[in-house]
């Protein structure tokens, strides 16, 4: 399967709508158990992309959106803007035809370029693909959460992996770059 990557737009919103939607009804990587409205996601995706965060888009060879992916902020307080946490959906057609390599190498790189030092996935369900993605992507596992949450009728974990972007905790931070100004201090 041929694809390209690209920003995401507001035009893309339908379709990231629904590839969402059919993670959160019958998968394990979202925790959440109502879709969000194409509002709602209009929302989200405005707000990460406010903040300058990257927001991606993968197109088959026809336009047709196969899946997308976006870094936001790990945790809100200062202390945290060097890391940003990854997400990644994929259309079921899309999933293990190298899309979501493809997705997390471009996150990485942008992340990396912007200035922040830290990566983390936070893997709801513990999938083994996603971890396994993660791992050649140079994640390390950094903690399990056990029976983090509940959904589908049954107990799910949570994997943490972690990545170092740039010189990761080895050296100060620019604070003149992106992230160090993302709190105004």
């Amino acid at each position: 399967m041929n694809f390209r990557l690209r920003d995401a737009t507001s035009a893309d919103l339908a379709t990231i709508t629904a590839i969402y939607r059919e993670s959160v009804l019958t998968g394990t990587a979202s925790y959440e158990i109502v879709p969000p409205t194409e509002s709602e996601m209009a929302q989200r995706m405005d707000a990460i992309l406010e903040k300058g965060y990257p927001y991606l888009a993968a197109c088959g060879d026809g336009g047709e959106l196969l899946g997308y992916a976006y870094a936001s902020a790990f945790r809100t307080r200062p202390a945290y803007r060097w890391m940003v946490e990854d997400s990644i959906y994929l259309a079921s057609a899309a999933q293990g035809r190298g899309i979501g390599k493809s997705l997390l190498a471009a996150l990485v790189e942008r992340c990396t370029t912007l200035g922040f030092r830290q990566m983390v996935a936070v893997i709801g369900g513990a999938q083994p693909a996603s971890i396994a993605l993660h791992r050649r992507a140079g994640f390390s596992e950094t903690g399990l959460l056990v029976g983090a949450g509940y959904k589908h009728g049954r107990w799910l974990d949570t994997m943490l992996m972690q990545k170092a972007l740039g010189d990761g905790n080895s050296s100060q931070p620019d604070t003149s770059s992106y992230p160090g100004t993302l709190f105004g201090e």
